[in-house]
């Protein structure tokens, strides 16, 4: 079944994703206005500076029609900053600062450091044959998770790639590397919410 990945193109690494969903498999257009979330079968929120892109999602008037995404059968995936967005608690976070607020867990930010701090690490991630490798930049990670949520990888004992029903957050940059494993992994579940919904 063939799908349409919507990559926001509001900051980060949109051309990084673009490139990943194409070589995964599947067809990805940059989305900016609410016409195009629409269109889309699933949508990827990139890394950049979590209240910079909440506050354009915000201003843009984005909210909602990303946030109507998951219960019409359309997954998100959320990376860096997409997993802060997509957190329905964030440690030490502004009360107004604008969040999806979707999914069941909570966030710290920069968690492994400032940009200076870096690094890459090979993990394992469940249902993946083989370890991934993982790009952290000013990384968060999963400091509290609820009933529902499912961790697919973990790095020092912290949840760094999390599902809940249609939703999927990673701590890291998948962009970053030549592997396209995750990003098919993201496919299969738009693929798989696609059919679900066409058939019920």
């Amino acid at each position: 079944m063939s799908v349409v990945i919507g990559v926001l193109a509001l900051q980060g690494d949109v051309r990084e994703h673009i490139a990943a969903v194409i070589k995964a498999g599947a067809e990805a257009v940059p989305v900016k206005t609410r016409e195009e979330i629409e269109r889309v079968d699933g949508l990827i929120i990139p890394g950049g500076e979590s209240t910079t892109v909440g506050k354009l999602l915000d201003r843009f008037g984005l909210m909602d029609v990303v946030r109507a995404m998951p219960a019409a059968c359309k997954p998100i995936f959320g990376t860096c900053t997409g997993m802060i967005l997509l957190a329905k608690d964030v440690e030490n976070s502004a009360v107004d600062q604008p969040r999806l607020c979707l999914m069941d867990v909570t966030v710290r930010r920069n968690a492994f450091g400032r940009q200076v701090d870096s690094f890459e690490e090979d993990i394992p991630v469940k249902g993946i044959d083989g370890p991934v490798r993982a790009v952290f930049i000013r990384a968060p990670f999963v400091s509290d998770i609820k009933p529902g949520v499912e961790v697919l990888a973990e790095y020092q004992g912290h949840p760094i790639l999390v599902r809940e029903g249609h939703l999927l957050a990673a701590a890291f940059h998948p962009e970053l590397t030549d592997d396209v494993r995750v990003h098919k992994l993201f496919i299969d579940m738009v693929e798989e919410a696609k059919k679900s919904c066409s058939s019920s």
